[in-house]
């Protein structure tokens, strides 16, 4: 995912679907420096985690 994209997503008040690495998580923060984001699992909120934004992919829902 690119940088742009990611602070759409992060700033976006709809809920974007995002994996990371097939796993669903949630973009907390970015460190546009480092190419990097905060996440978690959504099925573990307590497992934040820093992450390479190329391993974010957004799941486009629908048709």
């Amino acid at each position: 995912m690119d940088k742009q994209r990611a602070q759409e997503i992060l700033e976006s008040i709809a809920m974007v679907n995002v994996n990371y690495h097939g796993i669903p998580v949630y973009i907390q923060s970015l460190d546009k420096q480092n190419n990097t984001a905060t996440v978690f699992p959504l099925d573990n909120m307590n497992h934040e985690q820093s992450v390479e934004l190329t391993g974010l992919d957004e799941v486009k829902i629908g048709k």
